[in-house]
């Protein structure tokens, strides 16, 4: 059964920053374990302890019997959702900017709404095509002229940048995957089960490829804040935050997200911001709400026989020319059963 918030917690946007902060911050201590640690041993220890984080709290909120019954998908869900895409992007921060992996970390929702479509039949209208395009145009001009870590040649640099997509793909695989079947099984059932799956396949890799030189104390500190504070403690504000304040605005995090990891790494790393890279971000991003239907242009009356037509049609505005709708008057209802449930949904009006 699925947590439906009756009333938005006037304190959701703490919980909001704070979720955007830590998901920020996981690229800078990626970066920092895998100079030491090596990419595969960084992922395998980041998961192994966020296991050890989770299980108790899984255990204790009593989805233990949901997760026994499904423990193959959520196990092998694990592998495309955590033990790949760690992987990726820890080997990838070692030879881009983490900054840039950040926003193309923020592609994900593309990718999820292409797949969605594929596999799923999920209807994509103009609007979110045009999203689709935005965002995708984004991350090509934004691999054009990509600026890359120190020592590391274009070569590499192209494959770092692919390798961040192609955990992007995975992160999107994931999604559709955990919605065709395990859309019954608790999210915490389902997180920590599948990062026992993404132990289990990265364990061997991590004892093989453990460093031969003893890594240093920051390089520990990294992995254990990523591991708690990144990937444990924000799955549970992720789960508080969908429960506090609904779906629409849990999945808008990914927008606020790269700004936080854009700031560490300028702050802690000595990155530089360019203004090509913002202005591809902002495209991503921009294409990114466009594709989700989490931004869409204003529309003046309500769909013809839509039965919220009174409320659709007294939109306020916003001292940000932001709009609120509900979101069956977007049509959601015929894109997922998921999208239907969100309450309200954010718009942007173009002038």
């Amino acid at each position: 059964m699925t947590h439906q918030p009756s009333a938005v917690h006037k304190n959701w946007w703490i919980e909001f920053v704070l979720l955007a902060a830590l998901w920020g911050s996981s690229f800078m201590f990626m970066r920092l374990g895998a100079a030491e640690f090596g990419p595969l041993p960084t992922a395998g220890l980041r998961v192994a302890l966020a296991t050890v984080f989770l299980w108790p709290i899984m255990l204790h909120q009593g989805h233990w019997p949901a997760l026994r019954q499904h423990w193959r998908p959520v196990l092998f869900a694990g592998v495309t959702n955590s033990a790949l895409p760690f992987a990726l992007f820890a080997w990838a921060v070692l030879h881009i900017p983490t900054g840039l992996a950040s926003i193309l970390n923020a592609t994900v929702p593309l990718f999820g709404a292409l797949v969605a479509w594929v596999w799923l039949k999920d209807r994509i209208a103009p609007q979110r095509w045009l999203g689709l395009v935005l965002g995708l145009s984004g991350v090509a001009l934004l691999t054009w002229r990509a600026p890359l870590a120190p020592n590391t040649n274009t070569r590499e640099g192209w494959w770092a940048m692919l390798a961040c997509l192609g955990a992007a793909v995975l992160y999107a695989i994931s999604a559709s995957f955990t919605r065709r079947f395990l859309k019954s099984v608790p999210p915490m059932a389902t997180s920590a089960g599948s990062l026992l799956g993404a132990s289990i396949t990265l364990a061997p890799a991590t004892l093989l490829l453990w460093p031969t030189n003893s890594p240093s104390p920051r390089a520990w500190l990294a992995i254990v804040a990523m591991a708690v504070f990144c990937t444990g403690i924000a799955y549970v504000l992720y789960f508080r935050l969908i429960a506090n304040a609904g779906p629409s605005k849990a999945l808008s995090v990914t927008f606020l997200t790269p700004v936080f990891a854009l700031l560490y790494g300028i702050a802690f790393l000595n990155e530089t911001l360019t203004l090509w890279m913002l202005g591809c971000g902002l495209l991503v991003v921009f294409g990114t709400g466009l594709s989700t239907g989490l931004v869409t242009f204003a529309q003046a009356n309500a769909p013809a026989g839509c039965k919220s037509e009174s409320k659709c049609n007294k939109v306020a505005k916003s001292p940000r020319n932001f709009y609120i709708t509900p979101a069956s008057c977007l049509g959601f209802k015929k894109l997922s059963p998921h999208a239907a449930r969100i309450p309200a949904i954010f718009f942007y009006k173009i002038k």
